[in-house]
């Protein structure tokens, strides 16, 4: 099993949400977050007028996903074909290996908690 985190444009969730639901991929957790890479971020005017700065952080969505080993490469694509503008900023799919799940209300553990 693997986690994929999935950092993206806010407004790029909705449509990764239907092409991954479409495909069967129900089960997410999805967290509103701030982040700071490559991008400038952008200007604003301070509280108090005094001038401008820029700010590097911007909102970003990440998305957690816990998959099979089989689907892992599927679902990062149907990831990046959703939620890809082709601009710096579209984000970030980091993988991480699971070593274990349990569903709490039934106790199954390993892929059947999937």
């Amino acid at each position: 099993m693997n986690k994929i985190e999935a950092i993206i444009r806010p407004e790029k969730l909705t449509s990764v949400q239907i092409a991954l639901n479409d495909a069967g991929f129900k089960g997410m957790t999805v967290t509103r977050i701030l982040g700071q890479g490559d991008n400038p971020g952008s200007s604003r005017t301070s509280s108090r007028g005094t001038g401008t700065y820029v700010d590097p952080t911007l909102s970003k969505i990440k998305l957690e996903i816990v998959v099979s080993d089989e689907d892992t490469d599927k679902v990062i694509g149907f990831i990046i074909d959703s939620a890809a503008t082709g601009k710096a900023g579209d984000g970030r799919i980091f993988v991480s290996r699971i070593l274990d799940a349990v569903r709490i209300d039934t106790a199954e553990r390993g892929a059947k908690s999937l």
